[in-house]
């Protein structure tokens, strides 16, 4: 209920700054927005190398029994992430222009993209404090430190409204400049691991673990935003810009999944036995499809009247591509508890590579495909495809697991 009504309540804050960006920068423009905030994303995803999970699976395994090494685990990954932000930064600036041009076709591409790079540090930054208020179950500290950034965003964002000062790249610095904020307060509530010495000896047992999130990784970032990148490719920006709202409004779902995972994750990771976990796991499916449920019944009818009321008419055209993504997000909730207990519990990440495998396959030969001929609503569909096909082979795979506990 904390992580829940802290998302909910976040993602409320996070949604209106997505509605007033939309609303003054109009489709092309935020268009545009939407291309650079999808490559931060996509890039702190996979220089993240799995490791927000793997805080979350050893500082929460370790931290009741030995300390030292759970926070040895924590000044690893904190190392790891300044790294590869720099890392992204550098050759980040050089490749960017190529992106723009020669691959998306967008000129007008390459100064956001650029920008979007320095987001990948602030973003990797955040999710480091997050994810390791996570592992030690502070999750007072974990919906606090999401709504503290967001408030400041949000709040930045009206300034400039109020002074007239409305660009791509003044919001993009917004949205880029304070999850600073947030990694700062968030270091206050967490042990002093920057003391603990010796933090490469874990290197080993980390990415022991870590190789094969980090591959996940690496195919499902690439896979889960591949849509907005073949839509900007054979779409013009304003039909970006119209299916962004669509991706954006349906995301309060995605948002509640991640509340719910940040207390399902360390919960598994600490459970012994594969009865207690069954146990675990059977009603949480009962209570993410009930959730699924209401999201579509609510949802649907709502966004008929949220659009056209808050973003404006020229963003009707959303509303076909949002009802697809709802129903997709739905589904998506509702593989919550398999594919935690699959990382968490089992502790077989591998088995998520050959499905994003197979998700990325989807996405990139049947969206181009369908992008191609229906514009952004094929781009809804290939998401929900993608999605059904993400729940029901982890789903068979971790059934055949309890087969001995029913």
């Amino acid at each position: 209920m904390i992580t829940s009504s802290g998302t909910i309540i976040n993602g409320l804050i996070g949604l209106f700054f997505y509605i007033l960006i939309a609303r003054y920068l109009g489709p092309s423009q935020f268009g545009i927005f939407s291309v650079a905030t999808t490559t931060i994303a996509l890039l702190s995803s996979i220089s993240n190398i799995g490791i927000d999970t793997g805080i979350v699976r050893f500082v929460g395994k370790y931290i009741s029994s030995q300390k030292d090494k759970a926070l040895r685990f924590l000044k690893l990954a904190l190392r790891l992430k300044l790294y590869t932000s720099l890392a992204v930064l550098t050759l980040g600036w050089l490749i960017m222009p190529t992106v723009a041009v020669g691959i998306l076709g967008k000129p007008e591409l390459i100064s956001p993209l650029r920008l979007s790079l320095a987001g990948v540090g602030t973003a990797l930054l955040f999710s480091f404090v997050t994810s390791s208020v996570q592992a030690i179950q502070r999750f007072w500290v974990w919906s606090g430190l999401n709504i503290f950034s967001n408030l400041l965003r949000l709040g930045a964002a009206l300034i400039l409204f109020s002074l007239g000062i409305i660009s791509v790249n003044t919001f993009l610095a917004i949205y880029i400049i304070f999850p600073l904020f947030g990694f700062f307060l968030g270091l206050l509530f967490l042990p002093k691991f920057w003391k603990i010495k010796k933090e490469t000896e874990v290197l080993k047992e980390f990415f022991n673990y870590n190789k094969w999130v980090a591959l996940f990784t690496l195919i499902a970032a690439f896979s889960s935003r591949l849509d907005t990148f073949i839509s900007a490719k054979l779409l013009t920006l304003s039909d970006v810009g119209i299916y962004s709202v669509a991706v954006s409004l349906s995301s309060i779902i995605p948002s509640i999944i991640f509340a719910l995972a940040t207390v399902i994750a360390p919960k598994l990771a600490s459970i012994r036995t594969d009865k207690e976990v069954y146990i675990y796991l059977k009603k949480l499916q009962l209570f993410v499809i009930g959730l699924a449920a209401m999201g579509i019944a609510v949802g649907i009818p709502i966004s008929y009247h949220l659009i056209p009321v808050f973003y404006g008419k020229e963003y009707m055209a959303s509303i076909a591509p949002l009802i697809i993504l709802i129903v997709s997000q739905a589904i998506f909730l509702i593989s919550v508890p398999v594919h935690t207990a699959v990382f968490y519990y089992f502790s077989y990440p591998k088995l998520f590579v050959y499905i994003n495998l197979i998700y990325l396959l989807i996405v990139s030969i049947l969206g181009y495909i369908l992008i191609g001929k229906f514009g952004y609503i094929g781009a809804a569909w290939t998401m929900l495809i993608g999605n059904i096909t993400n729940f029901i082979i982890p789903f068979v795979w971790v059934v055949k697991k309890f087969k001995h506990v029913y």
